[in-house]
């Protein structure tokens, strides 16, 4: 099905044809029509499905249908984010669907000084793209006004709610327009996400896509075990060697991605960083200059998982992998977009062995396993015996350690029972 089956308004099917946009995705196929119809939405699909275009042209299509004038310091699209990447994504997304629009696009997240957004918030905004915590500052120092809100979506909800925002989405829904919109995206259907879709939709359109926490099947996935130690130099070799040219790593900790970037540099092979610590500035120069070709490799923490957007990227490493196996979907949703494919690499040492195990039952299929001469570690089998081995051993010996502790005290006890005793017919004799 095609953009045009919608009867999109020639601007916004103009900036379609601009994005490059031909078939629908099943996410949009869906989503739009009840989106257009004015109904609440619940949606469940994974990264790269198109999701963004399946909430914002609908809503864009019903702005050009009913407009009306942004009023100061108020908006009439808000949009929630987890993060300031995945904001920005949005936003530049939007602006892109917009462009021949006469709408404003307005980003509000962390890192910013709060009196500059102030400023622009006071001449309000058609669409503003926002995170919950920095939102709900602008909000409280009263900034911001949520009455003229007729659209709300909530992209990402399992990860805000992840993330601690539950008590701030709470605060922002309270202070937005009662006559509204609302419109759920969430990777997962997870309890707490269905326990606020029941707070926030009425009636909604239900709609999954996806069979929850698959990886997309245009994503190749393979396992290299590799001792934790030597994962640096398997990463440089295979780079070099497949000369593979645009490479997202994953790693476990800010010091760890500083430290390999480090590596890889003297390595010769151009790499640059993303995580917490580094300035908004400094993540967008980084992102800026992989995405042109200038660096080889971007290395990234947990709060890339989900916000990055790079059209076309071929390889997603695991260079350690996630706490959580449900991450380990989300990172590797990076590649393998919008039908295009691409291939998701895990180096899996001896002590992320039960990981890989809760990775591989979550997603319902062994990864298959690539051994590279020279980096081989034990049997992985043979490794799962010895740790259930030593669990039972430790188990053992604490009981064992407790029965001779008791012993231990039992003659201790009997000792001073007859130290005492002696010393009571000393002291008898002496009386006598």
């Amino acid at each position: 099905m095609r953009f045009e089956s919608f009867s999109f308004s020639p601007e916004i099917l103009r900036a379609i044809s601009d994005c490059g946009y031909q078939d629908m995705t099943p996410i949009q196929q869906q989503a739009i029509p009840a989106i257009r119809r004015g109904q609440d939405v619940l949606a469940s699909a994974q990264t790269g499905t198109g999701k963004t275009a399946a909430f914002a042209l609908p809503i864009l299509q019903k702005m050009v249908e009913n407009p009306r004038e942004v009023q100061n310091s108020n908006a009439r699209a808000l949009i929630l984010t987890p993060t300031r990447e995945l904001a920005s994504q949005v936003a530049d997304n939007i602006s892109a669907y917009s462009q021949y629009l006469d709408f404003s696009v307005l980003t509000i997240y962390g890192g910013v000084k709060l009196d500059t957004q102030a400023q622009k918030l006071k001449r309000g905004a058609d669409v503003i793209v926002a995170t919950p915590g920095r939102l709900l500052e602008h909000l409280t120092a009263c900034n911001l006004s949520l009455s003229s809100v007729d659209f709300l979506v909530l992209d990402e909800a399992d990860r805000m709610l992840d993330m601690g925002f539950s008590a701030d989405i709470q605060k922002i829904l309270q202070a937005v327009n009662k006559n509204r919109q609302n419109l759920l995206f969430s990777a997962t259907f997870s309890s707490s996400v269905k326990q606020l879709a029941n707070e926030m939709l009425v009636k909604p359109k239900v709609i999954s896509v996806d069979k929850q926490n698959t990886a997309a099947a245009t994503v190749s996935q393979v396992v290299y075990p590799v001792e934790q130690r030597r994962k640096r130099e398997l990463l440089s070799e295979l780079i070099g060697t497949k000369n593979w040219r645009q490479v997202l790593v994953f790693t476990a900790t800010r010091d760890a991605a500083d430290e390999l970037v480090k590596e890889l540099n003297l390595d010769g092979i151009p790499s640059a960083v993303v995580h917490g610590e580094k300035a908004q500035g400094s993540r967008r120069r980084a992102l800026r200059e992989f995405v042109e070709g200038k660096m080889r490799v971007l290395v990234a923490t947990e709060v890339a998982a989900r916000g990055l957007d790079i059209q076309g990227l071929e390889y997603v490493v695991n260079y350690d992998l996630p706490f959580l196996a449900e991450d380990y979907v989300h990172r590797i949703g990076r590649t393998g977009r919008a039908g295009k494919t691409g291939v998701a690499i895990s180096f899996v040492s001896r002590e992320e062995e039960r990981t890989l195990a809760d990775i591989e039952k979550l997603i319902g299929q062994k990864i298959r396993r690539v051994t590279v001469p020279g980096y081989e570690v034990g049997n992985r089998d043979l490794l799962l015996k010895q740790l259930q081995k030593r669990r039972s051993f430790a188990k053992k010996q604490e009981r064992g350690d407790n029965a001779g502790a008791q012993v231990i005290a039992e003659k201790n006890m009997q000792g001073r029972r007859v130290k005492l005793g002696k010393t009571t017919q000393t002291r008898l004799k002496k009386i006598k």
